[in-house]
């Protein structure tokens, strides 16, 4: 299913409140808001996409044992609320614990209102390769200072920090690095194949 974009008139737009309850009762479907407040509807990842997230979910939490004391690591299923008031939700986010520890339990709960400090996005055989690049860019505007967009399609990969785009790893036979930002962590990509 391609994305379905909802555009609502200014003054009847979702309040985080809303749009989180509305994003529970669709729980089938992942939702945006981008920042001109429309909203993205997504279907499901596919089985191959979804094995894929598994692995990168046990890379980083490999990485998370060692590392525990920098912050957390988060899922798919987290919705954060940006300072562009869009809400986005990467395929993987860590945050600083200083970050998050400074939210009350309630905004922990629902869109942690904050800019994750690392996110993975991977594409999906319904993702467009531009629109992905273009929420990247979301991503490092809103404050992320490390983003990697993974593309199992064409096999490459594509590293993002407050500059924009860093660096393009041409195939799955290169490493992807976590810099000061994730210190210790590389992503042999050829793990990721399915």
């Amino acid at each position: 299913m391609d994305q379905i974009i909802l555009k609502f008139p200014k003054h009847t737009q979702f309040t985080d409140d809303e749009l989180f309850d509305f994003c529970a009762t669709n729980d089938w479907f992942r939702i945006e808001r981008n920042k001109s407040g429309q909203l993205i509807i997504m279907s499901p990842s596919g089985g191959t996409t979804g094995a894929i997230h598994f692995k990168i979910y046990r890379i980083l939490s490999d990485w998370l044992e060692s590392h525990e004391e920098l912050g957390y690591i988060v899922d798919s299923s987290v919705g954060f609320r940006l300072p562009d008031k869009s809400v986005l939700a990467p395929d993987a986010a860590f945050v600083t614990k200083e970050k998050w520890e400074s939210l009350t339990p309630e905004q922990q709960e629902k869109f942690p209102p904050l800019c994750p400090d690392f996110i993975i996005e991977v594409r999906s055989p319904s993702d467009s390769l531009p629109q992905l690049k273009l929420k990247m860019d979301d991503w490092v505007s809103n404050g992320c200072r490390l983003a990697w967009l993974i593309d199992p399609i064409k096999k490459n990969a594509y590293v993002y920090t407050k500059d924009g785009l860093i660096k393009t790893v041409a195939t799955f036979e290169g490493k992807l690095e976590g810099f000061d930002v994730m210190p210790d962590l590389q992503m042999d990509l050829k793990k990721l194949y399915i």
